[in-house]
């Protein structure tokens, strides 16, 4: 009788440990996601990565998501910043680079996954891409302007001069354009910069560029991009191609870009979310970087607008995706 009692009782407290084993395990992780602003770009991240968690088991039995906009103010995205410092979150989402640095303070005890960064390093989030040392990681939307402007070219061999239109207090688009400048200046193509601070400043900046310019060009930048329908418009008017750093923005009226699909970009940053979630240390992650293999996306309204020809080089190509 005694031995009976005994496993009894064994088998009891061994039920008992599955039993808090089991409630650890399935422990309902707690999700920030700050999004810097509205903007065709980034929204598509946010909808890829809420779909694409979704497919990996993600739901309102096992995860809650903490979401905020910083509707494109840097006291905002601060203020978000201090408001997640006492949610107790398991990760962090910070999708456009003026997010994620807002809540790089965090990193020192919530593991952060950056979203649409062009250039981590930088930015300061990371020291390195292949091995990041910050508690940070994650995708980069890291421009390939060598590429759009070679096809530029392609559409205008005879470009002289090209207009740069950008907001310089955003890290991202700074870097971009001192790339540009330097790819152009061995094209020996002149440039004009033209910068902006808000939306309401983009179509003069825009109309003075396109006044002297063969063509303009915006990286992907989140000021201009939440405007792009007032740029797009300006330099259309003036019959003037306007090359950009996203397939969103050419989706908003741009006339061309190389570059990665943005719902790639919101799929990887879930899968590297996952990834943290499940114990994965961001250091052990590097910076996924999209750069090859890119489509060639043209808005094709506005080449009828523009009245331009499309090379073969571009029609014939198996990237070339024809944006309505």
């Amino acid at each position: 009788m005694k031995a009976i009692k005994g496993l009894l009782a064994a088998s009891l407290a061994a039920s008992v440990l599955v039993g808090c084993s089991s409630n650890t395990s399935s422990k309902v992780k707690k999700v920030g996601i700050i999004q810097m602003m509205d903007h065709t770009s980034l929204n598509t991240i946010k909808k890829a990565y809420d779909k694409e968690m979704k497919a990996l088991g993600y739901n309102s039995k096992n995860v809650e998501y903490v979401f905020k906009n910083g509707q494109g103010n840097t006291n905002t995205l601060a203020s978000i910043a201090n408001q997640f410092q006492g949610e107790n979150l398991d990760c962090v989402v910070a999708i456009a680079t003026p997010a994620a640095q807002a809540v790089a303070k965090l990193a020192n005890k919530t593991p952060i996954i950056f979203s649409a960064v062009s250039d981590p390093v930088g930015a300061k989030l990371t020291s390195s891409l292949d091995k990041p040392d910050k508690n940070m990681t994650g995708t980069s939307d890291q421009v390939q302007v060598d590429q759009i402007i070679d096809q530029a070219l392609a559409v205008q061999p005879k470009m002289k001069k090209i207009g740069l239109l950008y907001n310089k207090g955003e890290a991202n688009s700074v870097t971009n354009i001192t790339n540009v400048k330097k790819y152009l200046k061995k094209k020996g193509i002149a440039t004009q910069e033209a910068t902006v601070t808000k939306v309401s400043e983009v179509q003069s900046a825009m109309n003075v560029l396109a006044s002297k310019c063969d063509a303009v060009f915006t990286p992907n930048d989140n000021t201009v991009a939440s405007a792009m329908s007032i740029a797009s418009k300006a330099a259309n008017q003036a019959k003037v191609p306007y090359y950009v750093g996203a397939d969103s923005m050419v989706k908003d009226g741009g006339f061309l870009t190389v570059g990665i699909d943005y719902n790639d970009l919101g799929k990887e940053t879930a899968k590297m979310c996952d990834q943290v979630l499940k114990g994965k240390k961001p250091a052990n992650m590097p910076v996924k970087i999209f750069k090859t293999n890119l489509n060639i996306y043209v808005n094709q309204k506005t080449l009828k607008t523009l009245g331009l020809k499309l090379p073969a080089s571009i029609t014939s190509n198996q990237k070339y995706i024809k944006v309505d």
